[in-house]
């Protein structure tokens, strides 16, 4: 039995946000019509600001199916390592065997910002240019990377708790030719925005109803789970709200649930999952004064759709290493 490993620099080549971003539509229309299988993304807490994931999959009955097994290290980022790390493991639709092992943290790095842009491209309005980014992890360059391939982004504004890292993300987006700040506050980096990314590990939110602009689109992507929040219940419920995912929003959705506690909202909230929009079965911005948000928890349909693409491609073009198995 062969199997194919593909490692970070690979993945990279044969998944670029081109061709990443309409994968992610195919993949959300499918998890909203229902031909897909997931479970609940299982989390074991480690120590603070560390654990360890399972999420498990199919893309249909007889598509691609397999598993993505990941750290997640917080403390990592001030290393300079990546906060995400492990494999994500694929297997043969035809004899259920593994066929492939590939690196989970450049797949979700990928995924994430390329699901993001697609949900952009469906929220936004035309002529968004201003994008403005809370954070400066690697989250946050990815979605520079992707949102400019929907929407001609010239001008950034970014804030983090660092000033002096925030200064070096700023650089690095000049370095690609776009205008670029470094803002004071929250508040100061979303004041003329009209794309908005929040890439963080805030415990509480950092973002409220009152420094919005209207007719704003928020990506809110930094809380992955109960607990940590980026968008205060205010915003949550002040905004037409998008999900990738209804069950995993309710469940896992740390800025729904709180707003929900607080009695400011129900589950009728949630306009509908984003699969809804860009299958045109429910309308996403209604109006051009109106703020929408797209919350990102991430599915395993979105690592399988990648993961798959990437085998293939590395099929064709002899990339991968295989080994014996």
């Amino acid at each position: 039995m062969s199997l194919f490993v593909f490692s970070a620099a690979e993945v990279a080549a044969l998944l670029p946000y081109e061709t990443c971003i309409p994968l992610m539509r195919q993949a959300m229309m499918a998890l909203s019509a229902g031909g897909t299988k997931q479970l609940p993304r299982g989390i074991i807490d480690l120590a603070q600001g560390r654990a360890f994931g399972v999420m498990p999959g199919a893309i249909a009955d007889d598509g691609p199916f397999g598993a993505k097994v990941v750290s997640v290290f917080e403390e990592n980022f001030a290393r300079g390592l990546p906060s995400h790390q492990g494999v994500m493991l694929l297997f043969d639709q035809q004899g259920g065997a593994p066929v492939a092992i590939l690196d989970a943290g450049e797949i979700t790095a990928i995924r994430t910002a390329a699901a993001s842009a697609a949900a952009t491209d469906c929220l936004a309005r035309e002529e968004a240019r201003r994008l403005a980014l809370l954070g400066y992890g690697e989250q946050a360059w990815r979605h520079v990377e992707a949102i400019r391939r929907i929407r001609p982004v010239d001008r950034v504004a970014v804030w983090g708790r660092s000033p002096e890292r925030a200064s070096q993300f700023a650089e690095r987006v000049r370095a690609v030719g776009l205008e670029a700040r470094v803002a004071s506050d929250p508040a100061d980096a979303v004041a003329d925005a009209e794309i908005i990314c929040t890439t963080t590990a805030a415990d509480d939110p950092i973002l409220s109803r009152s420094m919005v602009p209207a007719g704003a689109h928020i990506n809110a992507v930094g809380s992955s789970r109960v607990g940590p929040a980026e968008i205060a219940e205010d915003l949550v419920a002040a905004v037409r709200f998008f999900a990738d995912h209804r069950a995993s929003l309710l469940a896992q959705g740390g800025e729904f649930i709180r707003a929900k506690r607080s009695g400011l909202i129900d589950d009728d909230h949630l306009a509908g999952e984003i699969g809804e929009v860009m299958a045109g079965s429910v309308p996403g911005r209604i109006g051009p004064r109106e703020i929408t948000l797209y919350k990102s928890l991430g599915n395993i349909v979105q690592d399988l759709a990648a993961a798959s693409h990437v085998y293939g491609e590395g099929r064709l073009v002899g990339s991968g290493t295989r080994i014996s198995f």
